[in-house]
């Protein structure tokens, strides 16, 4: 392991024509590095950038002139890579990512990764995000590690030694966050539907977004829920603090908040700090159905672009332009399904653009995300729609019922011209 000045970094030493580079997403972003990277672009000879989430400044369109984005999706700041065009998405699971990485089909050639300082052990903790990034380590033919003072030294299953590491680069920069979303009266809505599919003792996943944080700030007066999620916010903070997470009655890593990104502010990063209730670990755990399987009780909470008359799910483009992605919804919404006393929740509100676009559509103009054979329950501030054992035509009906009351009538006509042009 080099140690190399952040303030004299030269990437032509290590980054060769041709390369790809990963890095930590979201608030894992070693910030040193990828500015640097962006900088010295001109002099690199043309390289490729696989992208997860985004929540910095860091990218912008015209980069193209020597980087190829490649990535999962618009999610966060990537939109704008997306709006402009630029951004080559790879619809795919999450769940498929790591082993995607770890056999190379996803090339990874220099990984960046943002850790702790190395605590008693002389381990490096990842810190804020273990996901594919362990997978990138292993694979990739140099290793760059941003040391940052301000990363947490959170409990992970595969912390890096100064054996995984051939450049650290020490910084003390202010960490990416994503402050909670603010929460509308609409949201607080769509909330008060989904409690009634959130008992005592659930296992939770929860996705970024204001709904979400409606879900979750409601459920303060909730016993020994637990938490096995692909990301955690500052929601659970307040749940932990509020009595209502214990990790008591999980299956799996009991007592163990798991997670695989902590997607917050520095109050989740300082509640995560040496903090041994919480625990990262990989996809090929967060996301793996043999291990979600196993919970009882397991609750997924994520949302949609548009949800069609059968229950078909786009999570991924709205007029034409990528604006989500596949993510793990599939991987979470099959697990909730099968769990027993579990539910999938996908909730939404009813319209876009101020009320004048519906989001229940008799058809998706988007990719279908989400099988309508997956899906369970439908939720917008109109009511729910548990989909289990339901028709084509009662699933039409009930999901007309949560639609806003201005698009009711356009779809029942829809649904009456395509009845007869079928007949």
């Amino acid at each position: 392991m080099q140690k190399l000045d952040a303030g004299k970094l030269d990437l032509r030493n290590i980054v060769r024509p041709g390369d790809t580079i990963i890095w930590g997403q979201a608030c894992a972003e070693p910030l040193t590095l990828t500015e640097a990277l962006m900088a010295q672009r001109a002099d690199l000879g043309g390289i490729t950038v696989f992208l997860g989430s985004g929540f910095s400044d860091t990218l912008r369109p015209e980069y193209t002139d020597h980087i190829r984005f490649l990535g999962m999706g618009a999610v966060g700041s990537n939109r704008r890579l997306a709006k402009a065009g630029v951004l080559d998405v790879l619809p795919c699971h999450v769940s498929k990512m790591e082993s995607y990485v770890a056999d190379g089909i996803i090339p990874c050639d220099v990984a960046f990764v943002q850790v702790a300082p190395r605590d008693e052990t002389g381990h490096f903790s990842l810190g804020l995000a273990s996901d594919y990034i362990r997978a990138a380590v292993r694979r990739a033919r140099v290793v760059v590690a941003e040391m940052n003072v301000n990363v947490p030294q959170v409990p992970c299953v595969e912390p890096l030694t100064a054996d995984d590491i051939d450049f650290l680069v020490e910084s003390d920069r202010p960490l990416v966050e994503l402050p909670p979303a603010a929460i509308t009266d609409l949201d607080r809505t769509i909330s008060g539907f989904a409690q009634a599919y959130i008992p005592d003792r659930a296992t939770l996943q929860v996705g970024i977004g204001s709904v979400p944080e409606a879900v979750m700030s409601d459920l303060r007066s909730r016993r020994d829920l637990g938490i096995h999620s692909g990301m955690l916010g500052d929601s659970v903070v307040d749940l932990v603090e509020a009595g209502a997470i214990s990790n008591a009655y999980k299956e799996v890593d009991p007592g163990i908040s798991v997670t695989g990104a902590l997607i917050g502010t520095r109050r989740l990063f300082d509640f995560c700090h040496r903090n041994k209730s919480v625990r990262m670990h990989p996809l090929s755990h967060t996301h793996n159905f043999a291990v979600l399987s196993q919970l009882s009780r397991f609750v997924s909470l994520n949302s949609a672009v548009e949800v069609d008359l059968t229950g078909q799910v786009n999570a991924e483009s709205a007029g034409g332009q990528y604006v989500g992605a596949v993510g793990g919804q599939v991987d979470y919404v099959r697990a909730a399904a099968a769990s027993p006393g579990g539910h999938s929740i996908i909730a939404l509100p009813s319209t876009a653009q101020n009320g004048a676009v519906s989001r229940i559509v008799a058809r998706l103009s988007g990719p279908v995300t989400t099988a309508r054979s997956d899906v369970d329950v439908i939720i917008t501030e109109f009511g729910a729609a548990n989909l289990q054992g339901k028709t084509l035509s009662q699933r039409t009906r009930t999901l007309i019922e949560i639609a806003h009351p201005a698009h009711r009538e356009s779809l029942d006509r829809a649904v009456h011209a395509a009845g007869k042009s079928s007949a």
